[in-house]
């Protein structure tokens, strides 16, 4: 019973106390309030004047502090313009370079190929019996040995053979 009593009072007082803070504390976030909307009053009477509004208003010095602050920002912006441009041309010449290599490492790699002989190209057997049986198929006449080894020309009456011609072959092959 002892403890809930001493709990009772912590409680009252802590409520008492906070009770005559918020009495204070209420006019501090009035007064901070107050001040709070001078402010932002101010800065939209600022924000309109750096925009060419409300001038008539302004005296002569506050036009020439307006004029000041003015040129200190377009200062800032340009020293801040022109080192991203410096920036730009640093990586863009950088990127230069790179490409400048890899374009001398390709042309170095081209005059090696250059250099080597020149191989003719391979043709498997199967592309060969095609070219020979396309070069065959040209002509109506192909000459064939007879029974007594004599040379004869014979018409040919059979369906030309569907041969790739071997241009096609270099192209397909991998």
């Amino acid at each position: 019973m002892v403890r809930i009593l001493k709990r009772y009072e912590q409680h009252s007082y802590t409520k008492r106390d906070l009770n005559g803070t918020d009495h204070q504390s209420e006019e501090s976030w009035t007064l901070g309030l107050a001040k709070l909307h001078a402010r932002i009053d101010l800065l939209q009477k600022n924000q309109r004047n750096f925009m060419g509004e409300d001038l008539d208003s302004l005296s002569l010095k506050e036009l020439q502090n307006l004029e000041q602050q003015l040129q200190t920002s377009l200062r800032r912006h340009r020293l801040k313009k022109y080192q991203l441009m410096l920036e730009s041309i640093s990586e863009l010449q950088k990127k230069d370079k790179t490409l400048q290599d890899q374009n001398s490492l390709l042309l170095k790699e081209i005059k090696e190929k250059e250099k080597e002989p020149a191989e003719p190209p391979l043709v498997n057997q199967q592309a060969h019996e095609n070219m020979v049986s396309f070069q065959l198929n040209l002509g109506e006449r192909y000459e064939a040995r007879g029974n007594n080894g004599e040379i004869e020309e014979t018409q040919r009456h059979s369906q030309p053979l569907a041969v790739t011609p071997y241009w096609m072959l270099q192209c397909m092959s991998p």
